[in-house]
């Protein structure tokens, strides 16, 4: 009995192991993903974050709640217009999703903004950024 005991404390104790390295592998890849991203993005990729920070909604999440593919700002209010419409109250829609349709809006104004920010630099500017 004592033995099967040591050796099912051993099997627990590599297991354990095995799946620790595994997310930590996990984890530095996704880290290193992110940082190649960001650095893809430059300057506006920092701005986006903090913008996704502030606003609690990442720029991927605005865009499925919208349904948008691309952003253009005839799209957006297209889409926010009638999503906001269809999820009205009085229609019998959900406060909720019309305030997530709202959200999803001012995160993609505000991705707009910073693009429109970024384009409008002088080259060496968007270099310091």
């Amino acid at each position: 009995m004592f033995y099967f005991a040591k050796y099912l404390a051993q099997i627990i104790v590599m297991g354990a192991q095995v799946v620790g390295r595994a997310f930590a592998r996990a984890l530095r890849q996704e880290f290193a993903a992110s940082q190649a991203a960001a650095e893809a993005r430059g300057g506006a990729g920092r701005q986006s974050a903090a913008a996704s920070s502030f606003t609690g909604m990442t720029l991927q999440e605005a865009q499925q709640i919208l349904n948008i593919s691309t952003l253009t700002p005839e799209e957006i209010q297209k889409n926010y217009e009638h999503l906001f419409k269809v999820n009205d109250k009085a229609v019998g829609g959900s406060f909720y999703l019309q305030s997530k349709v709202a959200r999803a809006k001012e995160r993609l104004d505000e991705e707009l903004s910073i693009q429109q920010q970024h384009q409008s630099k002088p080259p060496d500017q968007q270099q310091q950024t």
